[in-house]
């Protein structure tokens, strides 16, 4: 049994034989706020906002990944994947192949206040708000909006109830 839950319509991709997955948390607050971290000037993508999330292990599942990224990347524990968001193929960072990327929202568990950033990867963190949004575009080139467009679809619509997950 898992130490966490699955909402009932969660679809979970099954990677082919061979294939290069990696997985995506858009992890949302109570306040219906996206957590988002800047990658270091090092990494692929420097300085750019990202999503938690990384490289699926050989053996590992979608949603053990998934966890062991949170965990791994904010010290959070996965309490909750609520929403597929669908899969992303591209280039992997290193330009060797093709990577599929599952992407979900998320809730976690811990200290949503302090997140145990990896300081050694990542620059900053922040929430990010419908208003918020034209922030993550930064450092990008036109046209490259996969987490502005990822975290635009994951924010709660106004209008459908109360709280993050309506």
């Amino acid at each position: 049994m898992r130490p966490f839950g699955i909402d009932r319509d969660v679809e979970v991709p099954v990677p082919a034989e061979g294939e290069t997955w990696a997985v995506g948390a858009v992890i949302l607050n109570d306040l219906g706020e996206a957590f988002a971290q800047k990658r270091g000037p090092e990494h692929p993508f420097p300085d750019c906002w990202d999503v938690v999330g990384g490289q699926v292990a050989p053996g590992e599942g979608l949603l053990d990944a998934l966890a062991r990224e949170i965990e791994e990347e904010t010290g959070w524990q996965l309490r909750r994947v609520r929403r597929f968001l669908g899969v992303a193929v591209r280039r992997s960072d290193d330009g060797d192949g093709v990577r599929h990327e599952a992407d979900f929202v998320v809730e976690v568990t811990g200290d949503l206040a302090h997140p145990a950033v990896e300081w050694s990867r990542h620059s900053t963190y922040a929430w990010f708000g419908p208003a918020d949004l034209p922030l993550l575009k930064e450092n990008r080139a036109p046209g490259e909006c996969l987490v502005h467009d990822l975290i635009s679809r994951a924010l709660p619509r106004h209008g459908k109830g109360h709280g993050p997950w309506a």
